[in-house]
């Protein structure tokens, strides 16, 4: 009887065996709670017998596919408006019903610590939670994978916003997500998969960054931090984000993505003028969704305030974030030099974060005719020329919220100005007709002006909708990390 009882068992777990292996498999992202993304030609996949006809049936259209070789299907649903919540069946030799299903706009929200920052850990922790009460805007975590070779899948599931599911969420996105939801009253799907204390090429498909001019100093530098520190190392190696985090959710359908990351990255600041756009432009081509909004984060002022103008790495990757924001169409850079901490990298302000990213997205992804216009940005600086021993600066004043004033309502601080002897020293600065004129008496022949260039600069210039002036220089001279690789 023992015999016949072990066969019988064994049996059974292999006709179960054998018939999970049939069943249709979903992805993460393809399930209850998702939003699929509102007007687009939204993929779905997944996983089958080799051979197996799937149909799935979604809001009056019914599409079909078959599982090739490796078991592997894919199909396009035909595009619809905002709306939801619908049903959804996927049908092979089982079938599967989803539920509770909105479509709207989905966004990625990545990068490094600050992106991973949750709502619990960020300010106002007990109100921000009790008052997370929005069904319609759905939540899914990438967990922190790091591999050398692509994950198809991850371990997570969509989720309704409540106060239940959004304490350990990202606090910046989750801001960005509500407010365009408070303004536009549609669904809105947010994929978190950020790590904190990542590097910029780890998030590269590997066949790019390999080419990539530096790939060899890259991971020279990588191997040696991995022999004092021989258990880290996961989110820096080039490529291996990307394989374990992004390739997993590239064939969904969004609208756009968001991005706080540099830190990692500030000691090689010349180096991330290029390797910042190399990502988002790779980002893109994986999506094949065209230059969509690609909206990030200058980094925040940090470290001990400095007495006398000096150089500063942070400064310098401020400004190849601000380049990439110039040089790529679709991108918008959120600059917060107000809301930092000076002792804390991680400031707990992660309220205004969202906010100023989410006014990049509301002006240039949102407004309708009609809409009431609201500035999307602080002043950033157009162009210098030199009156006897005054440097003017012109801003770009594209709204008439650019209009220049300082946020104490005293004097204007921040700026420092160098002769020929390129020698920086704090400089009076005074503002005339949306202009600012800069001078200093140790000074006579000015050729270069700096604004809130420092770790922690001292500035206090806005515009009438309160947003600071971004950072600059209008030198070249080489900075401290144009030789770091």
């Amino acid at each position: 009887m023992k015999k016949i009882a072990l066969f019988l068992s064994a049996l059974f777990l292999a006709f179960a065996v054998s018939t999970a292996v049939a069943d249709v498999k979903l992805p993460a992202l393809i399930g209850n709670n998702m939003v699929l993304q509102r007007d687009m030609s939204n993929t779905l996949w997944g996983w089958a017998d080799a051979g197996e006809d799937i149909r799935v049936t979604f809001n009056g259209q019914t599409k079909a596919a078959k599982a090739d070789d490796a078991g592997k299907w894919s199909l396009k649903l035909d595009p619809i408006p905002v709306g939801g919540p619908f049903e959804m069946t996927i049908t092979g030799k089982n079938t599967i019903r989803l539920s509770n299903i909105l479509v709207g706009d989905v966004w990625v929200c990545s990068g490094q610590s600050n992106m991973q920052w949750s709502v619990r850990g960020s300010a106002d922790p007990d109100n921000e939670i009790a008052n997370a009460n929005y069904p319609k805007i759905r939540l899914i975590t990438v967990p922190n994978v790091s591999s050398s070779t692509p994950k198809e899948d991850f371990n997570g599931n969509w989720v309704e916003c409540s106060p239940a599911t959004i304490a350990n969420f990202s606090a910046v996105a989750y801001s960005f997500g509500r407010k365009i939801h408070q303004e536009k009253d549609i669904p809105i799907g947010l994929i978190h998969s950020s790590w904190g204390g990542s590097s910029c090429e780890t998030w590269i498909n590997p066949d790019v960054v390999t080419q990539y001019r530096d790939y060899d100093e890259i991971m020279r530098r990588k191997a040696a931090a991995e022999v004092e520190k021989p258990q880290g190392g996961d989110n820096q190696h080039a490529g291996y984000l990307y394989n374990g985090m992004i390739v997993p959710i590239k064939n969904y359908g969004i609208k756009g993505a968001i991005w706080y990351q540099g830190e990692t990255n500030a000691g090689r600041a010349y180096q991330y003028r290029t390797l910042f756009p190399l990502m988002i432009q790779n980002w893109r081509e994986e999506w094949g969704q065209g230059d969509f909004p690609f909206y990030f984060v200058q980094l925040a002022n940090f470290m001990a305030v400095k007495e006398q103008p000096s150089e500063s790495a942070w400064a310098e990757l401020r400004e190849a974030q601000s380049m990439t924001a110039q040089s790529l169409r679709n991108t918008g850079e959120a600059v917060i030099i107000d809301i930092g901490e000076a002792d804390d990298i991680h400031p707990r302000n992660k309220q205004d974060v969202g906010l100023r990213l989410a006014l990049l997205a509301l002006a240039r992804d949102y407004r309708s005719p009609g809409d009431r216009f609201v500035a999307p940005e602080g002043p950033r600086f157009q162009s210098m020329r030199i009156e006897g021993n005054k440097a003017i600066i012109s801003y770009r004043l594209l709204f008439s919220a650019n209009d220049l004033k300082t946020k104490d309502g005293g004097p204007v601080k921040g700026f420092a100005i160098a002769g020929a002897d390129r020698k920086f020293h704090w400089a009076d600065a005074r503002i005339v007709a949306n202009r600012v004129e800069v001078s200093s008496p140790n000074v006579p022949h000015p050729v270069a002006v700096r604004y809130a260039w420092a770790d922690n600069p001292v500035c206090n210039l806005y515009n009438s909708a309160d947003l600071p002036a971004a950072p600059f220089r209008t030198d070249m001279f080489p900075g401290v990390t144009i030789n770091n690789k």
